[in-house]
């Protein structure tokens, strides 16, 4: 019951936000530009932003915030 009482606190203030993304969104538009070409594997996309290779498959499946 508190935790949630002090989440509804938190949240009302903005401090909830979660997880942080990995990469910026310049990062993010890279990575999909670099996939889109098809010069690039997955494996070397995450070699080049040391990434896991499903952490790529998420981003390039991500919105970006508008």
């Amino acid at each position: 019951m508190l935790t949630r009482e002090g989440m509804a606190i938190a949240r009302a203030k903005g401090k909830l936000a979660g997880k942080q993304p990995k990469l910026t969104d310049r990062q993010q538009r890279e990575l999909r530009r670099m996939h889109a070409t098809g010069e690039y594997y997955i494996s070397e996309i995450a070699e080049i932003f040391s990434l896991p290779r499903p952490t790529v498959y998420h981003t390039r499946n991500r919105r970006l915030s508008p």
